[in-house]
């Protein structure tokens, strides 16, 4: 009896979770949807040749990693603490810069999120300048660690 409460219990739980998911998706883009709830990047790489993190005033926060093959994006991984927003631009971000040459990842910018996704709230802007400003900085991190190999041992 307790058991089968308990599993009623997490099953409303999973229920209003997914409720939640769809109110918050409602009106939005497929391209944000799709950049919103996909997870396959969200991953940290371990031995990334770039890594940036930043925190915006909201309180979100976004760890970029890259790694280069022959000067180009080979993979980019993310984690971040943050909202549905902030997911959906990280998300976008590497999409946007997976396969690009290094000197070209430079020229993506905010807009370029905004852009693809189409229904970004024009209040959370913000969270694309997050993504994009962590991009830079795993990416100044891959030229300094490209010109100084023996920095990447010492990155935190």
């Amino acid at each position: 009896m307790i058991m089968t409460q308990a599993n009623n219990l997490v099953h409303l739980n999973q229920e209003k979770k997914m409720e939640n998911t769809n109110q918050l998706l409602e009106g939005h883009s497929k391209q944000y949807k799709e950049m919103a709830l996909q997870t396959n990047q969200y991953m940290p790489l371990s031995d990334a040749d770039g890594y940036g993190k930043r925190t915006g005033q909201c309180g979100d926060t976004v760890e970029m990693y890259l790694k280069i093959s022959n000067d180009a994006i080979e993979q980019v991984g993310f984690h971040i603490e943050g909202c549905l927003n902030t997911n959906a631009c990280a998300n976008t971000l590497a999409h946007l810069a997976l396969g690009k040459p290094m000197d070209d990842a430079w020229n993506l910018s905010s807009n370029h999120i905004i852009d693809y996704l189409e229904t970004l709230p024009p209040h959370e802007t913000h969270c694309a300048d997050l993504a994009c400003g962590a991009f830079y900085l795993a990416l100044k991190n891959a030229q300094d660690i490209r010109q100084k190999p023996w920095m990447k041992k010492y990155r935190n």
